[in-house]
């Protein structure tokens, strides 16, 4: 399942430096406005410590990781829906995620230039906004348009429908709220709202960058960021980029610890991070586990067996007969497959099982 997040925000708010720590890519890193242009893709897995568990039982000859795709996104500006700067890419690039990190400036740092000036996250979240909310606006009204003709010559109830949800939408974009906050009614307006791409329907994290000494406590920007977007539906997390990078630069386990602990934090904000961008996309993760490999393996929370198995190959899932199931508490517990068999605790499931996070699965199919 390849699965991106795009790391957006104004120019020079710590973008690239974020995403240097958090994945395999190294973004150049620069004191201008558009030092980054092309966007840069990395990968970056999921810590779990279950999986650890799994393996350290398993001893398997490998251990595979879920894992996320982070794009780091050029800079945007105000006109960035007209084209300003690089608009048109940008938003294109955004278009192709699905999660936004939305990176804000909470430092204060001379050296560090700002695009407009002076360091206030909540106008620099407003100017994301307003452009974003700008594009879906036009494409919105553009839809209209088509599918309003459509349901009037035609009578066709499908059109009518999107007629409806499009309607919301442009109501929500005109009073300057985002399309996530629409309210969808059915599992039909949950496809259609997929299939329009709208830029403000993405799920959004909104990730304060601030200076080393306001990493475990946060500071006057940060609460002012809460505040602004306590009405929405987004995640927040405190960060420092900077500090990160000087963690990613550790190679010592304990060493990174104790610099933790010095800074009053229990785990890295990378790791904190990633976990929370994996959880945004509603995901979960199942396992499978043997002497070959573990392995954690990404659904969306809800999917049910013969999705999970589809994960693994197509032929899983077309040819899905069964599942065996093993709640990894029992199997961290009674050590091994067999001792869970001869406890009982071996589940057989059909296709109508909705997959728990955790679950330890192994499928038979024939095709």
């Amino acid at each position: 399942m390849s699965l991106k997040c795009g790391i957006v925000g104004l120019p020079n708010v710590g973008k690239s430096t974020l995403f240097n720590c958090i994945s395999s890519g190294r973004a150049q890193s620069a004191n201008f406005p558009f030092c980054t242009i092309e966007p840069n893709l990395g990968s970056t897995n999921v810590p779990d410590k279950r999986l650890e568990v799994l393996a350290d039982i398993c001893k398997p000859q490998r251990v595979i990781p879920a894992t996320v795709d982070i794009v780091d996104i050029a800079g945007l500006v105000k006109g960035a829906s007209k084209g300003e700067g690089l608009g048109n890419q940008f938003l294109a690039n955004i278009r192709e995620t699905d999660a936004i990190l939305h990176v804000l400036r909470c430092f204060d740092d001379d050296n560090v230039v700002h695009v407009d000036g002076s360091v206030d996250p909540v106008r620099d979240k407003e100017v994301v906004d307003a452009e974003l909310q700008i594009k879906d606006l036009e494409t919105v009204e553009s839809r209209i348009g088509k599918v309003e003709k459509q349901a009037r010559m035609s009578g066709d109830k499908e059109a009518a429908k999107m007629l409806s949800l499009l309607q919301r939408y442009h109501e929500a974009l005109l009073e300057g709220r985002p399309c996530r906050s629409v309210p969808l009614q059915n599992q039909d307006e949950e496809a259609m709202a997929k299939d329009l791409f709208l830029l403000t329907n993405k799920p959004v994290m909104y990730i304060c960058n601030v200076d080393d000494r306001s990493a475990a406590t946060g500071n006057k920007y940060t609460e002012a960021v809460k505040e602004a977007v306590r009405d929405e539906n987004a995640g927040i997390l405190i960060i420092s980029a900077q500090t990160e990078s000087e963690i990613a630069e550790m190679d010592n386990y304990e060493d990174r610890q104790m610099f933790l602990e010095e800074m009053g934090l229990e785990e890295s904000g990378v790791v904190r991070l990633v976990q929370s961008a994996y959880h945004l996309l509603n995901l979960q993760t199942f396992f499978t586990a043997g002497a070959d490999e573990c392995r954690a393996w990404t659904i969306h929370v809800g999917d049910k067996a013969p999705k999970a198995a589809g994960v693994i190959h197509t032929d899983f899932e077309r040819g899905f007969i069964r599942a065996e199931v093993i709640k990894y508490e029992d199997f961290v517990q009674l050590k091994s497959e067999s001792a869970v068999r001869a406890a009982g605790k071996m589940g057989i499931e059909g296709k109508d099982y909705v997959v728990q996070d955790g679950d330890i699965m192994h499928f038979l199919f024939n095709v």
